[in-house]
């Protein structure tokens, strides 16, 4: 019976092994050589299957020369993953706090230039809620966040200021967004159409979104109908790298249970 339960062990920690490290590879270079070495896998057994003796020896030759040839070709790739390993954030869902920390910069450094140049912007970070109604017919960025892409999307007469931008944790999705508004009558005078959206999208959505005023020159930050206006750069950059890092912990089921001591009263104010 032991034997038996310690096999089903060893296979589960195997499996969760590799899965966790394919999920560390996606959106690399190193997962296309991984589907391409499964692909001649299955190509040398088919092979090996039906006898197909030049094909069969060409790949069984093949093969080991290019597993030997991985370290070097992707040791950026390797270096990250011994990196996630070592840190600990292999398991936790999130990335690793260096990266978190980079991410939320670039993004707090983008929004501190558009308050101080008064340039209105609307940047929704999607969490377990998927927004695919609302990205799918806008446009399609799949890019790296960065400073200079968001200050250029939102620039005045840019095609794509027009809108949201729609995030998740590894990339910017779309541009352009479209987004429901709030329908509450009692939301206060101040809120302006980017507001009304950013509370609309929370309606609906577990969504945190950030708001550059281009009125008043301030960030803004909604969730689930509230609403905190005039944050510091500080508490912006606590709340992306809780975002980015997916923390989680006993008093708190989720980042956004996190975000919430930034809220103080429910709109309408």
């Amino acid at each position: 019976m032991w034997r038996y339960i310690q096999s089903c062990i060893d296979i589960l920690i195997v499996s969760a092994v590799i899965y966790k490290g394919f999920s560390l590879l996606v959106g690399t270079r190193a997962i296309q050589l991984v589907k391409g070495l499964m692909v001649m896998g299955v190509v040398w057994f088919f092979a090996r299957l039906f006898e197909f003796h030049l094909l069969s020896w060409c790949l069984q030759n093949i093969l080991p020369a290019i597993v030997f040839a991985l370290p070097i070709v992707f040791q950026p790739e390797l270096r990250k993953l011994l990196e996630e390993i070592g840190g600990g954030n292999m398991w936790k869902g999130g990335m690793g706090e260096e990266s978190a920390l980079a991410l939320s910069r670039e993004i707090v450094a983008a929004l501190g230039y558009m308050k101080t140049n008064r340039i209105g912007a609307l940047l929704v970070l999607q969490h377990d809620t998927g927004l695919k109604d609302y990205w799918r017919t806008a446009v399609m960025l799949n890019a790296r966040i960065s400073q200079e892409l968001l200050i250029s999307i939102f620039w005045k007469n840019n095609p794509l200021h027009d809108g949201a931008v729609i995030m998740d944790r590894s990339h910017l999705i779309a541009g352009s967004c479209y987004l429901p508004l709030a329908d509450n009558p009692d939301i206060p005078r101040w809120c302006g159409t980017r507001h009304r959206a950013a509370l609309g999208i929370t309606e609906v959505s577990d969504a945190m979104v950030l708001v550059v005023s281009e009125e008043r020159g301030e960030v803004a930050l909604a969730y689930k109908g509230y609403l905190s206006k005039n944050l510091k750069d500080t508490q912006v950059e606590k709340l992306l790298m809780t975002y980015f890092m997916k923390t989680r912990d006993a008093k708190s089921k989720s980042f956004m249970d996190k975000a919430m001591k930034f809220f103080r009263t429910k709109l309408p104010e």
